[in-house]
């Protein structure tokens, strides 16, 4: 007999125990024929109600739910289950519990798996198309040069150096990749030290003031912050930080405009602000714009052979987040944009 039903099997047990008793009452007692049926008949009737309503309430109907509970955990229909579940305090309902809490982490993990499979591909993608442009303008300007325009004095000076320049942003985006690498990795230790933010911004601005120049951009500090704010962190990391902030300003800000630079006491912190007057981002944009090659406007962002690696904004978001501190982001289209970070008081 296969996969009997309950209540077959409750009457076969019941029909071998009235048999059973009804036999040995007949040949050990005195009981008559008629007190034989009887005490047999009553033997059936409680052995079948009881087998019946144990193996049907207390068994069968816990392995259907359990049944049905993976059935619907496959359709991933999580809230059914809870919704319809009777959460009494008995083995198989436990069981039932773990088996829902098990699918559903495991969904989870795959969901996350699965999430991460797409970013990888997305990222060896961006990679790839980033490597692709340098290391095709190299090729061309040296296959060029070698086809004959080496013997040209200005031809092949400009393009040696354009060459340069390609050999130039590949080495960018390879050491972005690997300090990207390094921080996802926990391997770069940070380096704590006291000093003075605000003079480690003068230092920045120093460094990109041809560039703002070029762009008719004014570096500022902003009116009553141009004074010392003493933090502890690690220097050449957030200069690295500020850096991005403030070269992003210049190149994605309004011709003729300004960078602002201000600092406000947080209590245990210091922010930082870096704020420019530039078209803006949309706000659609402001929650992916710390991804790794994430662009906001394609054609903006592909400034030929001048542009960045694409990492800026990740590498800053990673630096933040080994300080143990954050990176914010605040924009209105047609106004500017302002980065915010965070960074420890220092004591004393």
């Amino acid at each position: 007999m296969r996969n009997p039903k309950p209540i077959t099997v409750a009457t076969l047990i019941s029909v071998i125990l009235a048999l059973v008793l009804g036999t040995v009452s007949f040949f050990l007692t005195d009981f008559t024929i008629i007190n034989t049926v009887i005490i047999a008949t009553l033997t059936f009737g409680l052995s079948f109600f009881l087998f019946f309503y144990t193996l049907e309430y207390f068994i069968y109907r816990k392995i259907k739910l359990i049944y049905k509970t993976i059935h619907s955990l496959k359709t991933q229909k999580y809230n059914a289950v809870l919704s319809n579940f009777d959460w009494d305090k008995d083995p198989i309902t436990e069981m039932s519990k773990e088996v829902i809490k098990w699918a559903r982490d495991n969904r989870m993990e795959i969901d996350q798996l699965k999430r991460l499979a797409d970013f990888r591909k997305e990222f060896l993608g961006n990679v790839s198309h980033e490597l692709k442009t340098p290391i095709f303008n190299i090729q061309g300007y040296i296959h060029t040069l070698i086809d004959g325009a080496m013997d040209d004095p200005e031809v092949n000076k400009r393009f040696l150096m354009r060459a340069a320049k390609s050999a130039d942003r590949l080495s960018d985006l390879v050491a972005d990749l690997l300090s990207i690498s390094q921080l996802e990795s926990g391997e770069l230790e940070m380096e704590m030290e006291r000093f003075d933010v605000n003079l480690l911004v003068k230092d920045v601005y120093e460094q990109v003031e041809e560039k703002a120049k070029n762009r008719g951009i004014h570096l500022e500090i902003k009116e009553g912050c141009n004074k010392p704010f003493y933090v502890f962190a690690d220097r050449y990391r957030i200069r690295q930080v500020l850096l991005n902030l403030v070269t992003n300003a210049i190149k994605y800000g309004k011709p003729g405009g300004f960078t602002v630079a201000s600092y406000y006491d947080m209590d245990e912190n210091i922010l930082v602000e870096i704020a420019d007057n530039g078209p803006g981002i949309a706000q659609d944009h402001l929650p992916r714009i710390f991804e790794r090659f994430y662009r906001v406007e394609k054609s903006r962002t592909r400034e030929s052979e001048s542009g960045g690696t694409g990492l800026g904004l990740a590498i800053v978001k990673h630096i933040m987040e080994a300080h143990r501190q954050t990176v914010n982001v605040r924009s209105t289209l047609g106004q500017g944009t302002t980065f915010g970070i965070t960074l420890q008081k220092a004591v004393g």
